[in-house]
């Protein structure tokens, strides 16, 4: 038996594929922990997960499209994010005394921790935004985030001629995509291993007796919507879907006061249970974050995706390259063009096709208990010390 310990942020993307890993780690007998921000981990994680609360209260959401967007998560939430918690995380893995830290990308303080704490640790990768080189074809942008990383190794102490990239471990990257989107160039300690399903505690209720059978199904999903824009996608979206009631009914997961008088075949639920819709649906149109996407794929479900910040617009083009769905533009498709992108991948069984490809991979792949197996393996081969006590490395304000 093995213990890990997982360093999470506040992201419901990034704390999903944690738990579902943890749960196939404690299926195979291992003990396992969580180190974030309780007020958000705890409705996810259930009453009865163990916790090592790092506080919140620089959690700052990002608003801002494009390049701005990847500058705006860096130097508003990933930087300031990892040094208020780094001194919880640390303590947190001294006093758990973990055999492997499994630390999300986004939490860079995991990483940190682990290396002045001479502990074996493994990245879980949620998101593709740093996975491969996809700023490859943006030089200054790619310095600049570099710069971040580097940034923070330096207001922690920690030796100059030690560095390495703190996004991801030497050790072991696990990533919750799979090589027929990604591709398959990575190094051998890389594991895509598909997208990383949970039992996730609960669930809200949905009028199941509402879905007609005699007609296709689509869910709209697009993430965390706050500003005009974001309204005006969703409220496009509505009449697009609006003349299509004979051909189909629409989910929209929005709260329904921010989509008033709906028509019969259109409903809004402000949360609905993920995993057990999927199946029942025939496209889903989404902001392509790699979850929704990922999750919708794994049962075969083509997509209309619409990309608004961070690594969105690259999970939109691997859709596209799989041939399982079509890019709409966020901030300019309107209800014509929107519409026709969605009868476009419903009448065509080529994207069904495709996404079922897709699925095939992905199981293939292993999801969950692969990325278990993995680092139980990581864990066996371990030869990390015993934390030493906290505070080797300098200053981390």
């Amino acid at each position: 038996m093995s213990r890990f310990l997982f360093v999470v942020p506040p992201l419901a993307g990034h704390l999903n594929p944690s738990l579902g890993v943890g749960q196939a780690l404690a299926r195979a007998g291992h003990e396992v922990a969580w180190c974030g921000p309780e007020l958000h981990v705890r409705p996810l994680l259930g009453p009865d997960a163990l916790v090592f609360p790092t506080g919140s209260r620089l959690h700052r959401p990002q608003s801002d499209h494009g390049l701005a967007a990847v500058k705006s998560v860096w130097d508003r939430f990933i930087v300031p994010f990892a040094r208020f918690s780094l001194p919880a995380v640390e303590k947190a893995a001294a006093d758990y005394r973990p055999d492997v830290l499994v630390v999300d990308q986004h939490s860079p303080a995991g990483a940190i921790a682990a290396h002045r704490l001479g502990l074996t640790w493994a990245t879980l990768a949620c998101s593709t935004m740093d996975l491969g080189d996809p700023l490859a074809g943006l030089p200054r942008v790619r310095e600049w985030v570099e710069g971040r990383v580097r940034h923070l190794w330096d207001k922690a102490g920690l030796p100059a001629e030690e560095y390495f990239d703190l996004r991801f471990s030497p050790h072991l990257v696990i990533a919750s995509t799979g090589r027929a989107l990604a591709g398959s160039d990575f190094p051998e300690h890389y594991a895509l291993v598909g997208p990383v399903l949970a039992e996730r505690p609960a669930q809200p209720d949905f009028p199941w007796d509402w879905l007609d059978p005699d007609r296709e199904h689509v869910l709209v999903s697009m993430g965390t919507l706050a500003d005009d824009v974001s309204s005006r996608f969703l409220h496009e979206t509505v009449a697009a879907l609006a003349p299509l009631g004979e051909r189909l009914q629409g989910v929209f997961v929005a709260p329904p006061d921010a989509l008033p008088d709906l028509p019969p075949h259109l409903l809004a639920r402000a949360r609905v249970p993920m995993l057990d819709l999927l199946p029942r649906m025939d496209l889903v149109v989404s902001h392509g974050g790699l979850n929704t996407v990922c999750e919708s794929l794994a049962n075969g479900v083509p997509l209309v995706v619409a990309p608004i910040r961070h690594d969105q617009p690259i999970n939109a083009n691997q859709v596209v390259a799989a041939g399982a769905g079509v890019r709409v533009g966020f901030a300019r498709a309107d209800a014509d063009a929107l519409r026709a992108a969605v009868t476009t991948v419903l009448g065509d069984p080529a994207h069904r096709a495709a996404a079922h490809r897709v699925r095939a991979s992905f199981a293939e792949a292993g999801g969950a208990d692969a990325a278990a197996a993995a680092l139980t393996r990581l864990s066996a081969q371990s030869t990390a010390q015993s934390p030493v006590p906290a505070g080797r490395g300098g200053s981390t304000s």
